[in-house]
């Protein structure tokens, strides 16, 4: 019942978005290259399924794999950070200024450094998503209950044992937040590395459609990589409460 409760309202939502999106064309009378009416793009959906659904293959790959080598890199990383003060002290300043710098405008040196073809969308993909996982686990590797770790201790738990087995599971709640926005950020990686160089992929498609003033069909790329992001948050959420039933009562 709680399923088809939230079916309905997002089906009303989006009903709701539809009718404002074509009310904003009507009134104010934009032009097709300005904004396509939702019939249109609904159209364009259709009759470029093939096309859409081959590029879209792409795309999803790239984030599929960047999503889990980024995971990977950046839990090993919190844990890294976690065992040494002078090991956090020192690389985690080095983190920080890494996120001041653009991902736009290393784009271009990563599509130098790998090439046109997909490594340099993992990649690009792998940044992205990098440090909201580090600094989610870190935070949570940090902020394990006291009483946990004294308890641990007086079993005479050594340090990785007391990683591992205590302070590692407290901080699944904030590993989990950081995969949750990892989850909606990567298409985002993927999509920047195919507008920098790229002969295939969504990203790419939009590029060429716009070019070509096919402002529908860019349209209906950016409909398909939303419902692409939206799939990739619900399940990741539904897998997290099945897995980890825990992680919310934590909070």
């Amino acid at each position: 019942m709680r399923y088809l409760s939230s079916l309905f309202k997002a089906l009303l939502l989006s009903c709701s978005l539809l009718l404002l999106w074509q009310a904003a064309v009507v009134l104010f009378d934009l032009p097709h290259y300005m904004l396509p009416q939702p019939l249109e793009v609904m159209t364009k959906l259709h009759s470029h399924a093939e096309l859409l659904w081959s590029h879209s293959q792409i795309t999803l790959l790239e984030i599929l794999l960047g999503l889990t080598l980024g995971f990977i890199l950046g839990l090993f990383s919190a844990l890294l950070l976690s065992l040494s003060r002078w090991l956090s002290s020192l690389l985690l300043p080095l983190l920080i200024i890494s996120q001041a710098i653009p991902v736009f405008a290393i784009a271009p040196l990563l599509v130098l450094w790998f090439g046109y073809g997909m490594a340099s969308k993992i990649a690009m993909t792998i940044l992205i998503i990098y440090f909201p996982v580090t600094a989610a686990c870190y935070d949570g590797l940090r902020n394990t209950p006291k009483t946990w770790l004294e308890l641990a201790k007086t079993m005479n738990a050594t340090p990785l044992q007391l990683l591992f087995r205590v302070r590692l599971p407290a901080a699944l709640p904030s590993l989990a937040s950081g995969l949750r926005i990892a989850v909606t950020i990567a298409p985002i990686g993927a999509v920047i590395g195919e507008w920098v160089g790229s002969n295939q992929g969504l990203g790419y498609l939009m590029l060429q459609a716009n070019a070509r003033m096919q402002v529908d069909l860019m349209f209906a790329a950016l409909f398909v990589l939303m419902l692409m992001t939206l799939l990739f948050f619900f399940v990741t959420d539904k897998l997290l409460r099945r897995y980890l039933p825990w992680v919310d009562q934590l909070r």
